[in-house]
């Protein structure tokens, strides 16, 4: 059963709950509604723990939300769209059985879109007054705006997307709109969200393998001054990696020979790269020597494994042994959990790029790795010094791979850059 917390003013709430009644099967929504938006942080920062999701009646409270917890994988909110206006004109038509076109509006930046959907339905409104603000503006502000163009008798109605601004103006006698979702876009993204939640479960719960070797273990034991510092050094490893193996709800196996194999679930292992991280600096320093990581996920344990060896033998290939986890779909990410994490794919759908990398001798992966530092980096071009820095490889093996990769015409030179000091100028390269 999974714990959904739905936060918003209590009206939105209560739609969104009366929604959610067709998609109860395994789910157990929880009502958090708010009077002031800013009650939004309090309200997920004290009950964060106890909720497997967050549904949000609108992208303000959303906005908010992600900032305090600075994670928004576990979070969804109502999507407005062109209906919201639609609604709001037609609520004001039906009041005033006629068409208001002085008025004043307020609009969420994210949601500016929305101004076009004005003139695609030919609505005339001689003078309107828009508002554009942030998701942390203080409401009082917003009320303040169409009290201003009220008073100054330059608008008739008022539309707002704050329900503590639209009850502001109700009292104080103002013809006033809320602009909130119809019941169709509630349906839709709660629907869109459940199956969300449902999917990131089986996801979560896909077997995951984390293969751990420390490098040189003949080395260790022949540099070992007695058997008893051998044991003992094998007993710290394996103390450290069963702390590891319970952070993880996983199994340890010892396959011998300084490499170890942990058991476990996609979603765990996930959560806890940074133990993993300290893990292996631990295990680096008291065997003095290189650890590599190979991390491998798969629908069957035989595919999680044998991306898991992958893994491992592309982490024994960098010089810095960085913990390298290759996904289901065959995407690969190097340098896991930092901030210079590389995400590409082995396979690559593109017949004549295939044909051309085939020619060339070249390895996909050696292309779609190239080709993902460069979007990473934000490069338009490069030189292969910054290949061999940022991919650690050596200069002569960059300047192998651009050469092949122009052979073919999957690259070429767009130029040259002088050196601050004497030498010949440095060539520049760009993809095509």
């Amino acid at each position: 059963m999974f714990k959904i917390g739905v936060v918003g003013p209590k009206q939105s709430v209560e739609r969104i709950l009366a929604v959610a009644k067709e998609f109860e099967e395994g789910m157990n929504f929880v009502p958090y509604p708010y009077t002031e938006t800013k009650e939004t942080e309090k309200i997920v920062l004290e009950n964060d723990q106890y909720v497997d999701h967050w549904l949000f009646s609108g992208p303000i409270p959303y906005l908010i939300a992600r900032q305090a917890l600075d994670d928004d994988k576990r979070m969804e909110h109502i999507y407005p769209t062109e209906s919201s206006i639609y609604k709001g004109f037609l609520e004001m038509v039906y009041t005033h059985r006629k068409l208001i076109d002085r008025v004043s509006i307020d609009m969420l930046l994210s949601t500016k879109f929305m101004e076009d959907s004005l003139h695609s339905i030919n609505i005339s409104v001689s003078d309107m007054y828009m508002k554009t603000f942030e998701a942390t503006i203080d409401p009082q502000e917003l009320l303040d705006f169409h009290l201003a163009l009220w008073k100054e008798k330059k608008t008739d109605a008022a539309m707002t997307c704050y329900p503590t601004v639209y009850q502001a103006l109700v009292e104080a006698g103002i013809p006033a709109y809320w602009i909130s979702p119809s019941h169709m876009e509630i349906q839709q993204t709660v629907r869109v969200f459940v199956e969300k939640v449902r999917t990131s479960y089986f996801k979560d719960t896909q077997i995951g393998i984390e293969m751990i070797e420390v490098e040189q273990f003949d080395r260790i034991k022949e540099g070992a001054k007695t058997p008893y510092h051998l044991q003992y050094l094998e007993l710290r490893i394996k103390q450290a990696l069963i702390k590891l193996c319970e952070q993880v709800d996983g199994s340890l196996l010892e396959q011998g020979n300084g490499r170890y194999v942990i058991f476990s679930t996609r979603g765990t292992i996930h959560r806890e790269i940074p133990t993993l991280q300290n893990t292996v600096e631990f295990l680096a320093k008291e065997a003095d020597t290189t650890v590599a990581v190979g991390i491998g996920f798969g629908e069957t344990a035989f595919a999680a494994e044998m991306n898991a060896h992958r893994a491992l033998r592309q982490s024994k290939e960098k010089a810095a042994r960085d913990i390298v986890m290759i996904q289901d779909d065959g995407t690969i990410v190097e340098w896991v959990g930092q901030e210079e994490e590389l995400i590409y794919s082995y396979r690559a759908d593109d017949d004549e790029v295939l044909e051309k990398l085939k020619k060339g001798n070249i390895s996909v992966k050696s292309y779609k790795k190239l080709d993902a530092l460069l979007q990473k980096m934000g490069w338009t071009d490069f030189t292969t010094k910054d290949l061999a820095k940022y991919l650690q490889m050596s200069e002569r093996n960059a300047q192998r791979i651009v050469a092949d990769l122009c052979a073919v015409e999957l690259a070429e030179s767009s130029g040259e850059e002088s050196q601050s000091t004497r030498g010949r100028p440095i060539k520049r390269y760009r993809l095509l």
